[in-house]
């Protein structure tokens, strides 16, 4: 992986798979996209056009969930999305930050960075802006509507000015 590539940390429950929103806020409810599966009926809510969307950021897509491997072999597909790096996880962050950070910073080993999450918190931005070294976005997504166009501007426009 080039050092200068912007690494794209990528939540799939929240920004991916929307969920919580009201009667009043989606009156016909989330659109459905595919069958149902089994395993979790809300991956009907995955809109395949979000794998051509985010593809087509000028960044390395890189999973960062609690899906872990399933991400590729049951998110990934559905979104037409190659097989991506998973970040693993180590627990604790002992800053008040989000549990993740340990090890997305660790990854990104000082490279520059967006982590698109929907439990993000201002605690974790001040944490990175201390401990981060290089450039980093983190984008928030309202885990009500998922990822929708005014994130991909924000997050696209980011990525190609730290270039």
């Amino acid at each position: 992986m080039d050092a200068t590539e912007p690494i794209v940390f990528l939540d799939v429950d929240g920004p991916l798979i929307p969920f919580g929103a009201s009667q009043r806020e989606l009156p016909g409810g989330y659109p459905v996209y595919g069958p149902p599966d089994e395993g979790n009926p809300l991956l009907t809510r995955l809109d395949p056009a979000l794998g051509a969307r985010l593809s087509a950021l000028p960044g390395r897509l890189v999973w960062a969930t609690t899906w872990l491997d399933d991400a590729n072999t049951v998110v990934g597909p559905r979104l037409g999305l190659p097989v991506l790096p998973v970040v693993r996880w180590e627990h604790g962050t002992g800053r008040g930050g989000h549990w993740k950070l340990p090890s997305l910073l660790a990854w990104a080993a000082g490279r520059p960075f967006v982590w698109i999450d929907d439990e993000i918190r201002e605690a974790d931005r001040a944490w990175v802006g201390e401990c981060h070294p290089g450039p980093a976005m983190l984008h928030r997504v309202d885990a009500r509507f998922g990822l929708r166009e005014a994130d991909f501007a924000d997050v696209d426009a980011w990525l190609r000015g730290c270039r």
